[in-house]
């Protein structure tokens, strides 16, 4: 099969003896790469598992107590007191490289400082539990953002992953082991005519030698 595919010379063995050499590199590079991602998957993904465990169990608590002032408050004053909110979230979005990965980095700022505007009604009129799952929503936001980055971050990770993983293989199992295999073909066929080409020499030597002495 390799003889219908190259040509046995020097130059093409050169050459394929440099693409050896780099693909080489890049199968160590390419490793290296794809190891470092899995660590850095892994450390994600426990950090996943613990902000969401973290998340779930903050969204129920504020929902318990959002339970107690439905059943505490009349239900026209709990959805007049949410009509008008006082404070606005921004998100800005930027990213960071890891390992060729764009990592989403999700940062809030809010149209006012005072704490307190999370609160959009009078306090007169509400029960002490639409404080606290109001309250409880507002300390749970930061670590929400955190894990959609997370999760974000660990989904582009994974196809990296994937997408590295190809690549070695691909290095490993074809492209290494054909042109290691081109090179011992044009190595032998380069040894046979060399052998070949010294063999007539010395039959045109003898001949030479013959004719010189009469033979």
């Amino acid at each position: 099969m390799a003889s219908t595919q190259i040509n046995p010379t020097r130059m093409e063995l050169t050459r394929l003896k440099k693409k050896l050499a780099t693909a080489t590199r890049g199968h160590k590079l390419l490793k290296d790469k794809r190891d470092e991602l899995m660590r850095s998957f892994l450390d994600m993904a426990r950090l996943n598992r613990e902000l969401r465990a973290k998340v779930e169990k903050a969204i129920s608590e504020a929902n318990k107590n959002f339970v107690l002032a439905s059943a505490s408050m009349n239900p026209q004053t709990l959805s007049a007191s949410m009509l008008a909110p006082k404070q606005e979230v921004y998100l800005d979005v930027s990213y960071t490289n890891v390992m060729s990965v764009d990592i989403p980095v999700y940062n809030i700022n809010t149209r006012t400082s005072d704490k307190n505007d999370i609160y959009c009604y009078g306090l007169a009129f509400t029960s002490a539990d639409l404080d606290d799952a109001v309250s409880s929503l507002a300390d749970v936001l930061p670590d929400m953002l955190r894990l959609a980055e997370i999760e974000k971050s660990c989904q582009l990770m994974s196809a990296e992953i994937e997408k590295t993983r190809r690549r070695v293989n691909a290095l490993e199992h074809v492209m290494i082991p054909e042109t290691k295999e081109k090179i011992r073909y044009i190595t032998m066929k380069l040894d046979e005519n060399e052998r070949s080409t010294q063999t007539r020499l010395m039959k045109v030597k003898d001949m030479v030698l013959k004719n010189a002495h009469g033979y």
